[in-house]
């Protein structure tokens, strides 16, 4: 019998602040922690149109779900999407950095990159995150608990051409979650992150847009595997940098 990742039990958390909230990943996490695990969602994107749509499904569903529509890369509205984020449901459990960008499409070398797009995808991908988490942190040392969450990638492991902004800005994450776990190492707080592997996401059909979406993974299931990354503090430990698929087929090879 293989292992499902949707048995995981019940998570100790309440709440949840997830970026890149309205599609992908992000929406598919928010969906499983409010659906799942009864949380209280609380989901960050751009665009407020498609952010609504996805609170509209999970409220349908009888999940308790909010929207904040910002740019991660703004640092003007860091401090209004952390403040929103607590006047809606409180002190924040859990934050998910899924929000992400590869910068310009078609990928092209870094030889032929412009340094403004490279600073563009610096600020999405690590000095929002850097910036929100600064932000929450704080208060989850105070009380002892929560988790934080960096959506990484093995492009940041691995030397793409093509995909260099997209590659350094991943590994730079990597690294920054490494230095958060060992500055609060024996607070009660984790830092992970975490290699969601290749998705069939808008994204990578923007990256990839020959590669058949049926042989990827459905974000549903990473995300499920990721919840249950959360919920176990053992495995997961803080400081890990951990990947979804060699998770999930632990799992399976323990269950067979």
């Amino acid at each position: 019998m293989l292992a499902d990742p949707r048995s995981t039990p019940t998570l100790p958390f309440a709440t949840a602040l997830i970026t890149g909230a309205s599609r992908g990943l992000g929406r598919a996490l928010a969906r499983t922690l409010a659906l799942d695990h009864g949380m209280q969602v609380v989901l960050v994107a751009r665009g407020q149109a498609a952010l609504d749509s996805v609170v509209a499904e999970i409220r349908a569903a009888g999940g308790v779900a909010h929207a904040i529509a910002a740019d991660i890369a703004d640092k003007l509205a860091i401090h209004r999407i952390a403040g929103e984020a607590a006047a809606l449901v409180g002190d924040i459990d859990i934050l998910i950095h899924a929000a992400s960008t590869l910068g310009p499409t078609p990928l092209r070398l870094l030889l032929d990159s412009e340094c403004e797009d490279f600073s563009a995808v610096l600020e999405t991908n690590l000095i929002g995150p850097f910036r929100l988490s600064k932000l929450v942190l704080g208060a989850m040392v105070l009380r002892g608990t929560g988790v934080v969450l960096d959506i990484g990638s093995d492009a940041g492991v691995e030397a793409y051409p093509g995909w260099g902004l997209y590659g350094v800005s991943k590994a730079a994450l990597d690294h920054l979650t490494r230095i958060w776990a060992a500055e609060l190492d024996g607070t009660g707080v984790r830092v992970l992150a975490v290699d969601p592997g290749e998705m069939a996401t808008q994204m990578h059909a923007e990256a990839l847009p020959d590669a058949d979406p049926t042989l990827l993974a459905l974000p549903e299931t990473v995300a499920q595997t990721i919840v249950a990354m959360i919920g176990d503090p053992i495995r997961a430990r803080s400081g890990a940098r951990l990947s979804a698929s060699s998770w999930l087929a632990s799992d399976m090879r323990v269950a067979s």
